[in-house]
């Protein structure tokens, strides 16, 4: 893969994809092989936070918050219509996702991944599944949203369709990379 540089100029094109009912697949089996378990964070401090953000993202240049301040996160989090979980396994974070019910009867699906060390062992579909029938099962949601972008995982778009999600818009976008950045290979 090619390394762009920082302050390099990218084009990108984000998806955005809802869900407007209820998936009818039930909960996911625990992946073979997972020792750990899905955890809510309660009151996660802004570090944590980050610290996911990172190491989830830093394969698909994932900086947008990186401008914001930390007051900014922290009152995010501390939200009740703001719920993150984290994946952990072996002792450390293999994944995480946050969920954002903020916006009333629509729940958008804000943040979702796994660290690179932690992908090919099914964590991804059965993390996925999971976070879809979290959202649903707070009552009163009427649509789950998502976006993707080409800059994300590659199958990232395919695999929010096979789960149930249906693309509405895309829109095309350029940014200037903050830091070195080499496309995701996987």
């Amino acid at each position: 893969m090619t390394l762009r540089r920082a302050g390099e100029t990218v084009d990108y094109r984000v998806t955005f994809l809802e869900m407007n009912a209820r998936p009818v697949y039930g909960w996911p089996p625990t992946p073979n092989g997972m020792t750990g378990a899905l955890l809510k964070a309660e009151k996660p401090p802004v570090w944590y936070f980050r610290a996911l953000y990172d190491a989830v993202g830093r394969d698909y240049a994932w900086t947008d918050l990186h401008a914001s301040e930390d007051a900014e996160i922290a009152d995010w989090l501390a939200s009740p219509d703001v719920a993150l979980y984290s994946l952990m396994d072996h002792g450390w974070p293999q994944g995480f996702f946050l969920l954002d019910w903020r916006a009333g009867a629509i729940c958008e699906l804000a943040y979702f991944g796994l660290v690179p060390e932690a992908t090919g062992r099914g964590f991804g579909r059965w993390m996925l599944r999971t976070a879809i029938l979290t959202a649903w099962a707070r009552g009163g949601v009427d649509k789950l949203a998502v976006n993707t972008c080409t800059l994300d995982h590659p199958r990232a778009l395919i695999q929010y369709q096979a789960n149930g999600f249906t693309p509405v818009r895309q829109e095309d976008r350029t940014r200037v990379l903050t830091r070195d950045w080499s496309p995701a290979k996987n």
